[in-house]
């Protein structure tokens, strides 16, 4: 099996319903994608995802939870994620409310750890996955810095997602070194520099190796980290996603993941 995933997401607007997930998941498949991130799915049972999922040779690697669910049933989440035979549990991103200042992060950060805890009685890991606004900086230190070091790695891992970092202005070769051991799943993604009418280029989502990015060195980093994973996403496409979905798979395969 290969380590590259297909972060759902990517194709959000094609998995609202349960025959579409069942097509969209046949595409993922003949792309030669072996596994799956959960992520934006419509109304459609856990059954039927694992049944679907499972049909089309695909493993659930990986999952997207809303914050709110890990608040409100953690039990039904890790009933989920057994069910699904998926160990690795992440959140999207932090719920705004959070944002403001360094309080909020601090307040995250506790409950988050509280959550983690949680889950990893239950074998499973917590990950966050980062946009570029954790970037924003306390006294000199990051909110994401502030994020990872107020949390215990046993509960909260990293879920870099590359684009974002670089967006942030960090160096996602550094960070992934930074978060060695502390990340099963990376987040893949390029960025692109595209023509504007005012002349100083828009930085646009592209397909792994379409970009500017250094993905020999950030895949290097990511073997070193010990990452277990590697799900495509794109946040957003100029054309069709599952092409954008097979542009990122062929070339990161021959960039030699396997």
């Amino acid at each position: 099996m290969t380590q590259i995933a297909a972060q759902l997401y990517t194709i959000r607007d094609h998995i609202k319903t349960r025959p579409d997930f069942e097509a969209s998941m046949k595409k993922i498949r003949a792309i030669g994608y072996e596994a799956v991130q959960t992520s934006a799915l419509g109304d459609i049972s856990d059954a039927d995802v694992k049944g679907i999922t499972e049909d089309n040779g695909l493993t659930i690697c990986n999952t997207h939870v809303a914050f709110a669910d890990l608040l409100k049933d953690i039990d039904a989440v890790i009933a989920q994620h057994r069910l699904w035979d998926c160990r690795h549990v992440a959140i999207g991103s932090m719920p705004p409310e959070f944002r403001a200042g360094e309080a909020g992060f601090r307040r995250f950060a506790e409950i988050a750890n509280r959550i983690g805890e949680q889950l990893a009685r239950a074998d499973l890991t917590f990950s966050y996955h980062n946009h570029s606004f954790e970037f924003v900086q306390f006294g000199g230190r990051t909110g994401l810095e502030l994020l990872l070091e107020e949390t215990d790695p046993r509960y909260l891992q990293a879920e870099l997602d590359t684009y974002w970092v670089q967006h942030g202005g960090g160096d996602p070769v550094a960070w992934i070194e930074r978060v060695t051991g502390r990340m099963p799943v990376a987040h893949l993604k390029d960025m692109v520099m595209l023509p504007s009418e005012d002349g100083r280029g828009q930085q646009m989502f592209a397909e792994v190796g379409a970009g500017n990015m250094n993905f020999p060195a950030i895949l290097a980093a990511c073997a070193r980290a010990g990452v277990e994973w590697y799900a495509v996403e794109q946040d957003l496409c100029q054309g069709d996603p599952f092409d954008s979905l097979a542009i990122s798979y062929r070339n990161l395969r021959a960039l030699g993941l396997h």
